[in-house]
C-alpha cells in the first residue's frame, strides 16, 4: 500500500488513539478500559513528551493505526532502548503493511537519535501472528521473561 502516511501523533488524535486502545484491550484481554482512565493516559504523552510519542498511520487522511514509543535507559549500554507499545491497526486494514510502515518510521527515528541502542517490544505468548510479523521485520526473541507487580 503506497498511500499510507505515517506521522507523529498530535493532541487532536487522542480520542482516536484512546478508542484504538479500548479496542485492543477488548480484543487481546477481553478487558474494558474506562474512558476516564485511558483518555488522560493518552493525553499524558502529549503533555509530557519525555514519556514518549505516538505515531499514527493514515490512509486518505483517516487514521487506521497507531503505536506508542516510550524510553528505557540502559546503564549497561549507556544508551536508550525505545519500547514499541500500544500497537493497534484497525481490523479492516490488517495484514496490509500498516505496522511495517509504522515500525520502519520508528526504526528511522531511532537511528537518527543520539544514544539509542535499540528497539524493544513485548507480545503475548499466544499471539503467533504478531510474533511472525516482528520476526519478519528482523526483530529477535530475547532471553528475558517479563514480570510485574501491580500496586
Amino acid at each position: 500500500m503506497d498511500n499510507i502516511n505515517i506521522r507523529n501523533g498530535t493532541p487532536e488524535d487522542a480520542d482516536t488513539i484512546a478508542h484504538f486502545q479500548k479496542q485492543m484491550a477488548m480484543e487481546t484481554e477481553d478487558k474494558a478500559l474506562e474512558d476516564d482512565l485511558i483518555k488522560p493516559g493518552v493525553q499524558a504523552i502529549f503533555e509530557s513528551p519525555d514519556k514518549g510519542f505516538y505515531l499514527v498511520a493514515e490512509i486518505e487522511e483517516a487514521i487506521v493505526g497507531s503505536l506508542l514509543v516510550t524510553y528505557e535507559w540502559s546503564d549497561w549500554r549507556n544508551s536508550w532502548f525505545w519500547w514499541v507499545q500500544s500497537v493497534y491497526v484497525e481490523k479492516s486494514h490488517r495484514r496490509k503493511g500498516i505496522y511495517r510502515h509504522l515500525y520502519n518510521e520508528v526504526l528511522s527515528k531511532c537511528k537518527k537519535s543520539e544514544q539509542t541502542y535499540g528497539i524493544r517490544l513485548y507480545v503475548e505468548k499466544e499471539n503467533k501472528i504478531a510474533q511472525k510479523v516482528y520476526s519478519d521485520l528482523g526483530m529477535c526473541e530475547t532471553n528475558y521473561l517479563l514480570y510485574e507487580t501491580h500496586l
